[in-house]
């Protein structure tokens, strides 16, 4: 099907499998940051609660955005919803690294850091919303750095956080890295649902590197 500038040529079985893969991830994330939001207000720091509150909307916005945008059917209203989707991803990528930079914005390093992080997702926020459907390629090459910049922490944030949650947030951007494989494989039957379940398992695995750390 094609609208405008919008090609969505999904069949009935892959809308579905694609709808699921998002209900499980929109209903875990919900029940998740839940708990975590209560762990955290009942443990840690008032800084830390602030931190994990914003990675926890971050998380539940970009899963509903992707739910709705993938959900609705091709239209202007479509179209629109798609600017909303890109540009949640990168509020998702600063706000997952949030709850981490936080523990450490004592250090310049990873004081600027965040502030780079946020500054960047600011800017792919308004590419994607004032300039629509142009520079996509460039989106996923960004995307990808802003993910793993966070490499640049790893030294600062080693004797602050354990060796299981920095496992952790390597493998999720691992598993997040290996899905724009196929996020990019658009003849790939079911391309579109195999992607999100990289999403759903990159997310799942960066949740538990948050609640590891709390």
């Amino acid at each position: 099907m094609t609208s405008g500038p919008i090609h969505w040529n999904y069949d009935r079985h892959e809308l579905i499998a694609d709808g699921v893969v998002h209900a499980i991830g929109v209903l875990a994330a919900v029940i998740g940051v839940s708990i975590m939001i209560y762990h955290a207000t009942v443990f840690t720091t008032a800084g830390q609660l602030v931190a994990t509150s914003i990675y926890g909307t971050g998380l539940i916005l970009t899963l509903t955005m992707s739910f709705l945008y993938n959900a609705w059917p091709v239209s202007r209203a479509k179209w629109v919803l798609r600017r909303f989707d890109h540009s949640s991803i990168f509020v998702l990528i600063a706000a997952t690294y949030t709850p981490f930079l936080q523990r450490g914005w004592d250090n310049p390093l990873l004081f600027w850091l965040l502030v780079g992080m946020w500054g960047i997702a600011a800017l792919g926020v308004a590419i994607k919303c004032l300039l629509p459907g142009r520079f996509d390629r460039l989106a996923i090459l960004l995307y990808l750095a802003m993910g793993w910049s966070g490499a640049l922490a790893f030294g600062p944030l080693s004797d602050r956080l354990s060796t299981s949650t920095l496992m952790l947030i390597v493998a999720g951007g691992v598993i997040y890295s290996a899905g724009v494989i196929f996020h990019v494989w658009e003849k790939l039957r079911f391309q579109n649902a195999i992607w999100h379940g990289f999403v759903v398992t990159a997310a799942a695995t960066h949740y538990m590197a948050v609640m590891s750390s709390l």
